[in-house]
């Protein structure tokens, strides 16, 4: 399934204090391996090409990055209240649906919100999982077992979202230039996650609101996001065990000739040792891979690069591009002044100049569908500044 998307298109404010069913209270006492899971997953997957470097608001992200290997707790999320409760239904409750005597019961949470829940498995009903419109009977059993997570910084706001793909269990969103993917130091509102939380306020008891991956800011193109606890946990195993592919398009400095003995970037990448805000290939750091899937010349000394990722470790195309010395055009982090190679025009020279961002963007990402099991496959075509890049870069050349 191949889908093109058309050129250039509260939480609770009080945690449960004292909720009680039949007596069962809420627990805060340990954090359940399923949600030690989704932490670690999500800590794990965060690591995408993301976060700019040279932006002071961007610089704690990257911080985090640096410990997100062992991290439980994520930006912008305080510590998780763990929510189990059991409730038997009575003989003056028969006949209610799931979800209407959920609200009557567990009072603290909006009936939407309990929707989410009878939908994503949160609130089992005899044991599984049902329609929020079943009808129940007297001593039947309803199951609450959740985790909130107190988003006091991530506040719903109505940004204008480009939605690529959507089901019951998942989005693509096509991200644009500038947004930041989620809320931290520096920027606490206008991201995608603020914007998820308006557009689907179901979603605010997943860690960051559904996400499965980030990309920098300053980097375009498509993310993907479970809209169900069960979906956002089994797309992340996909990415651990790289069943996700995702496909990048960028303009380098460099020649078709040489960028085609680089196939297969597979060089480690660690934390900058002086630089903290800054990737590097060394030694210690992490496998990463990163294939040249086609090279497309431009002209001469710069070309087009389609790219798959093996692996997704912090600014990693980047970091490996330039590593080869075959810089992204704009990257004023890892390409300096290699940007700029012989023979260009006064035009072609502005143009690289002037390019306000890394010209990078996430063109294609397929996966298995988390209930379905259909292979999914998103496209969206490259933004307009990237394609008036390479008009511009190409201008009057023959390849001939």
């Amino acid at each position: 399934m191949t889908i093109n998307l058309p050129a250039n298109q509260s939480t609770q404010d009080s945690l449960l204090k004292d909720l009680s069913t039949q007596g069962s209270p809420v627990q805060e006492s340990t954090i359940p391996n399923e949600l030690l899971t989704t932490n670690e997953l999500l800590d794990e997957h965060m690591d995408e090409e993301n976060v700019s470097d040279e932006l002071p608001d961007d610089e704690l992200l990257d911080e985090e990055d640096e410990h997100s290997d062992d991290a439980s707790s994520v930006a912008g999320q305080a510590m998780p209240v763990i929510i189990d409760v059991t409730h038997t239904v009575l003989e003056e409750e028969a006949g209610l649906r799931i979800d209407k005597l959920a609200s009557k019961i567990f009072t603290d949470f909006s009936r939407v919100q309990l929707q989410g829940w009878v939908s994503d498995g949160s609130l089992l009903y005899n044991g599984s999982v049902q329609k929020p419109k079943i009808r129940v009977k007297a001593g039947d059993i309803l199951h609450l077992s959740t985790t909130l997570e107190q988003h006091s910084e991530d506040q719903p706001e109505d940004i204008a979202i480009d939605v690529v793909y959507e089901d019951d269990d998942v989005l693509v969103i096509n991200k644009p230039v500038g947004m930041v993917v989620h809320p931290g130091a520096g920027n606490q509102t206008g991201t995608l996650v603020n914007a998820l939380l308006y557009h689907y306020p179901q979603q605010h008891h997943l860690p960051r609101a559904g996400l499965v991956h980030r990309i920098d800011k300053d980097t375009s193109g498509l993310l993907l996001i479970g809209k169900t606890k069960p979906a956002q946990l089994a797309l992340m195993e996909q990415l651990k065990d790289k069943s996700v592919y995702r496909h990048y398009q960028c303009v380098v400095a460099g020649d078709a000739a040489s960028l085609s003995r680089h196939r297969r970037i597979d060089a480690p990448i660690g934390r900058h040792r002086n630089q903290r805000t800054k990737m590097t290939v060394m030694t210690a750091g992490r496998e990463a891979v990163t294939h040249l899937l086609k090279v497309t010349a431009l002209n001469g000394n710069y070309c087009l690069l389609d790219i798959g990722l093996e692996t997704g470790r912090t600014h990693q195309i980047r970091v490996h591009l330039s590593h080869i010395t075959y810089p992204i055009v704009g990257d004023r982090v890892y390409g300096g002044r290699r940007q700029l190679r012989a023979g260009l025009t006064e035009a072609q020279r502005q143009a690289i100049n002037n390019f306000p961002r890394q010209a990078l963007h996430a063109y294609i990402l397929g996966f298995v569908h988390p209930t379905t099991g259909e292979d999914i496959e998103v496209t969206t075509p490259m933004p307009e500044d990237m394609q008036q890049l390479m008009a511009v870069l190409s201008d009057g050349y023959d390849d001939e």
